[in-house]
């Protein structure tokens, strides 16, 4: 059998070889639940927020009506300032999806916008909290005045410094999409913070409801 012969019939086996050890890169995702690595601790992590969250608002609810002397829930709230406030983060969930749309199509320039925007609308929302507080401890409810005031203060600036570390996730993210240096999938790292900016959407409305819209 000639030399070129023996080239011939050796290629198709390296080509086979090649093959053969490329396949399990174009497998679906590492995990058996479907979701990626990353993904999957994402919702781990956010499980775990739900279990935090949830002992927060118990514990207001049992202490919501403990102010004797002091001013409560019907003399504090500013349903109009709050309701606006909870309408600026609604709709930042969805600037958030169309963030995660462009990431998706490979548009840096309007990922960077909605992004941008996202962050914005939360710093809007953060702002007004401050302000209630401030409004809040200038009628003569501080953190220490009552139980209810300590539940209260406790539960919604919890929230608040979450919605402030999304916004840090945010414009951070925007810094590396600019410099294109996203660690792994782009669209991935954009869906991972906005599923974590979705979660602290979802908790404000049941606080929402819960603190502000149900009377003590």
């Amino acid at each position: 059998m000639s030399e070129a012969t023996l080239t011939e019939s050796s290629a198709p086996d390296e080509h086979s070889a090649v093959v053969e050890h490329a396949a399990p890169a174009t497998h679906g995702p590492p995990t058996s639940t479907g979701l990626s690595n990353n993904k999957l601790a994402m919702w781990l992590f956010l499980g775990s927020e739900c279990l935090l969250f949830g002992g927060l608002i118990s514990t207001y609810m049992l202490y919501r009506g403990r102010h004797t002397g002091t001013p409560g829930p019907a003399q504090l709230w500013d349903i109009p300032l709050t309701s606006v406030s909870s309408f600026v983060l609604l709709m930042s969930s969805l600037t958030m999806v169309l963030a995660v749309s462009a990431a998706q199509q490979r548009d840096d320039r309007l990922t960077i916008v909605w992004l941008s925007v996202t962050a914005l609308l939360g710093s809007t929302f953060v702002g007004a909290q401050v302000y209630e507080f401030t409004s809040f401890y200038h009628e003569g409810v501080g953190f220490t005045t009552s139980l209810f005031s300590s539940s209260f203060f406790t539960l919604t600036g919890f929230h608040g410094i979450h919605v402030t570390v999304g916004i840090i996730l945010l414009m951070s993210l925007v810094g590396i999409i600019s410099r294109s240096e996203v660690p792994g999938d782009k669209a991935e790292v954009v869906e991972l913070v906005g599923l974590y900016w979705h979660f602290v959407d979802i908790v404000w409305i049941v606080i929402f409801t819960l603190v502000y819209l149900i009377p003590a």
